[in-house]
């Protein structure tokens, strides 16, 4: 396993790489630039020469991607173009509200999709099954955004239950616990309107393999041996079910990240999703390749993750 991990990560340093140059070619072919926001019409030719040799647009391409790696490999991310804030410190302090987020995302899909999709199954052509399936097929329809929208004005405006957007009251005073119940009450609606489709997508497919697995011959082996239904559900099936389950979770990463995007910004949630965002309506090359680089980082580890996961969960995989 030691020798897999180690195989995978080396893999990953020239994928990481690839990912940066399509990114940097993208962002430099898309139209306008980093000097568009400064351009106005009383400014000269000469200032607007004096900007771009000074953070080396003036160069190729080329050249500025050898300069941005340069002082990536020293550990420098750059500085952006915008804010002049050098943007590693950006990233990290916005990145824990992400994780934040999206890892409550993750496990809501997880914790929650798993079991509807074994009651689902252990409980096909029944009405509850039909509900399920319908909530499933909505689930992964609805626009996180649109679903998102909808809680705001349902739960926040209507019922007043949740506050509109953002990510606690800075005057709010009190104990630790009234403090996280604060917290918990601003990260509950956008935390549910990107867990959404995800949830949806795990209970499909715990279903489907579940069902799968309870017709083999060792289920009923199980059976006929006198196992309750709950150890032949949970200690045989389940466990034999997971393996399309597993690959959903190295599949969430990446969507997670890509919803945080669009959540983060209806929910004015102060994450990396929301500074992406604004990097790209401010044209801050900088901040978007550092953007990209720390969630293909975040990306190829999730995948790393599932792919151990399988040789746990079928001890008959072996790297």
């Amino acid at each position: 396993m030691k020798r897999y991990i180690s195989r995978r990560l080396l893999q990953a340093i020239p994928i990481v790489f690839g990912i940066t140059v399509l990114t940097y070619l993208i962002m430099k072919l898309a139209p306008g630039g980093p000097l568009a926001n400064m351009v106005n019409p009383r400014t000269s030719i000469e200032s607007i020469n004096r900007a771009k040799e000074a953070l080396g647009l003036d160069q190729p391409i080329w050249v500025q991607y050898l300069n941005w790696m340069g002082q990536l490999f020293q550990g420098n991310f750059g500085y952006s173009t915008f804010s002049g804030q050098p943007v590693l410190a950006m990233i990290g302090a916005r990145l824990p509200a992400t994780l934040l987020l999206t890892g409550t995302a993750f496990l809501l899909s997880f914790l929650v999709g798993i079991p509807l999709g074994v009651y689902s199954a252990t409980h096909k052509y029944t009405p509850g099954d039909y509900g399920l399936t319908v909530f499933s097929f909505v689930g992964i329809s609805i626009p996180a955004f649109f679903f998102g929208m909808t809680l705001i004005y349902v739960f926040a405006m209507q019922l007043k239950w949740f506050p509109t957007s953002g990510f606690g009251n800075t005057a709010f005073s009190g104990t630790d616990w009234q403090l996280f119940v604060d917290k918990l009450r601003y990260l509950v609606m956008p935390a549910l309107a990107l867990a959404l489709a995800n949830l949806a997508t795990v209970m499909r497919f715990t279903r489907s393999s579940m069902i799968e697995t309870l017709s083999q011959d060792y289920i009923r082996t199980a059976r006929s041996k006198g196992l309750s239904e709950r150890m032949v559900i949970y200690r045989h099936a389940l466990k034999n079910s997971l393996i399309p389950v597993i690959t959903i979770f190295g599949l969430s990463i990446p969507n997670l990240f890509g919803g945080a995007y669009i959540i983060e910004k209806v929910f004015s949630w102060p994450g990396i999703g929301q500074l992406g965002v604004d990097a790209i309506g401010n044209r801050d090359y900088a901040v978007l390749m550092g953007l990209t680089l720390i969630t293909a980082i975040l990306v190829l580890l999730g995948n790393l993750i599932s792919d151990i996961l399988y040789s746990m969960v079928d001890p008959r995989i072996k790297y």
